[in-house]
């Protein structure tokens, strides 16, 4: 068992491939964030080596509102959870550069989220998404 947890929170709205994309690049945050996340490199028989996995297990939730995903951010705030965000705007982005200079237009008060991941303790992480559900 680990002592803490990853979680996704994903709007219910969005497009299948937008949930996809949202989930896949708020996970590379924590890995690239967190190295004792990491697991280790995956060796068959034959010594061929791939990629390692988080160690964690990603819990994904669904927000059903606007409402629910703000109520999620600001609870996990307020309980120092480590936050990635996606905002609406960054599909409309092509680079990594566009993203920084879309999340510097605003105010944490005005991001039109559309997923958050935390990372952080199991019971502060429970806390910050309490009400929420798992993504089916």
């Amino acid at each position: 068992m680990y002592d803490k947890k990853v979680a996704i929170v994903i709007k219910g709205d969005l497009l299948p491939w937008q949930k996809l994309n949202v989930v896949s690049f708020l996970a590379s945050g924590i890995a690239i964030q967190f190295p004792e996340t990491h697991g280790k490199d995956f060796i068959t028989a034959d010594n061929v080596k791939f990629l390692p996995f988080l160690k964690h297990p990603i819990l994904v939730y669904k927000a059903d509102t606007q409402e629910k995903i703000q109520r999620a951010f600001q609870r996990s705030k307020d309980r120092e959870l480590a936050i990635g965000i996606y905002t609406k705007p960054l599909f409309d982005t092509r680079s990594g550069e566009e993203n920084i200079l879309e999340i510097a237009k605003h105010t944490t008060d005005d991001l039109d989220l559309v997923g958050i991941i935390v990372y952080g303790e199991n019971k502060k992480v429970d806390k910050a998404l309490d009400g929420l559900r798992f993504h089916e």
